[in-house]
């Protein structure tokens, strides 16, 4: 029986990218025992994962973690995060290790110079690549997540006009480059005329409070109201998502859900669009400003455009992004 450790930091999205890896680990390499390693703010997203058998707090006192790991003696070590970090614990345990490749080059020559050399390969694929030397393949059955029984929303306890359907916003992203404007974000609550629930975090709560003053009528704001796995339950829970390039994106994906995402300073050629299963029928539009020579600007993104004009989301066109969710959730109904 061989013993594995997982190690993703962070964040969100890319979390929940790996979990094709812990699923067709477990299920393709027999009596394998699997463990992830994760920082403390993302072991929600995996803490009901039936396919792994331990999670580990990657804390502020290397040396613990380190000793932790030590004691329980893996035979390999799967690395998806390959960073500094990463490789110091790698060095540290000193066993074998597969390391996922970043592609950081590759990265670097199209955000500096917009030359694209990139592989037309999604992330999860380059994943599991790092399982090739087991035998392992892509089982084509999309990503995981699993909501703990405690966290489930039930639907009774939002307002009565969303009950039979809402559409979910996730109206916030890691950095500003990947968000919508505010005033991009009004124009697009008012011309979605289905009932909407926002999405968010805490760092969300101003921007949720000011759109659910403009539209009380059809706006549910649960930005900052609800815990990581509640927010992927209201993501469940909706007929379609309209999202940024943002975790919230991938744990739509996991439940199948019809998405409208909007790509700012970020492109789909970095391979981290929605993945969906093999045999499920994609409901997934990509709205991006075409023909601007400035994006990708960063892999990442920035506090503000490095131009000036941040044209990659002030030209979004509110009424294609409306009117594409207006569409899938129609079509939900029938999926």
């Amino acid at each position: 029986m061989a013993k594995f450790l997982i190690i993703r930091l962070s964040s969100i999205g890319d979390v929940v990218l790996t979990t094709p890896v812990v699923r067709c680990l477990h299920n393709q390499v027999p009596g394998a025992e699997i463990h992830y390693l994760t920082k403390r703010a993302f072991i929600p997203l995996l803490q009901s994962n039936p396919y792994i058998d331990k999670l580990h707090d990657y804390g502020e006192d290397f040396k613990s973690v380190i000793a932790t790991l030590k004691k329980e003696k893996y035979d390999y070590i799967i690395d998806l995060h390959n960073n500094l970090r990463s490789l110091r614990i790698k060095k540290a345990l000193g066993i074998k290790n597969y390391s996922f490749n970043k592609l950081n080059l590759e990265k670097w020559l199209f955000t500096a110079f917009k030359v694209n050399k990139l592989p037309n390969i999604h992330i999860v694929d380059r994943y599991l690549a790092t399982l090739s030397d087991f035998g392992v393949q892509n089982d084509g059955k999309g990503l995981d997540h699993f909501i703990p029984e405690g966290e489930q929303v039930v639907i009774q306890s939002l307002p009565e006009t969303h009950q039979n359907g809402y559409i979910g916003l996730v109206i916030g992203a890691a950095l500003a480059t990947k968000q919508l404007p505010l005033s991009k974000l009004e124009e697009l609550c008012r011309s979605m005329h289905h009932p909407i629930v926002l999405l968010g975090g805490k760092e969300d709560e101003e921007k949720g409070i000011f759109l659910e003053n403009k539209f009380p009528e059809k706006i549910f704001n649960a930005c900052g109201k609800y815990s990581l796995n509640q927010s992927a339950s209201l993501v469940k829970q909706a007929r379609v998502i309209v999202t940024h390039d943002t975790g919230m994106m991938h744990i739509a994906a996991a439940f199948c859900k019809p998405i409208v995402s909007i790509w700012g300073n970020t492109v789909p050629a970095f391979g981290m669009t929605a993945y969906y299963p093999n045999d499920f029928p994609a409901f997934h539009r990509i709205c991006e400003v075409p023909g601007l020579s400035c994006r990708p600007c960063s892999k990442i993104g920035f506090k503000k455009c490095p131009k000036g004009h941040f044209n990659c989301m002030m030209q979004q066109d509110i009424g294609l992004i409306a009117g594409k969710a207006a569409l899938f959730f129609r079509l939900s109904g029938f999926v």
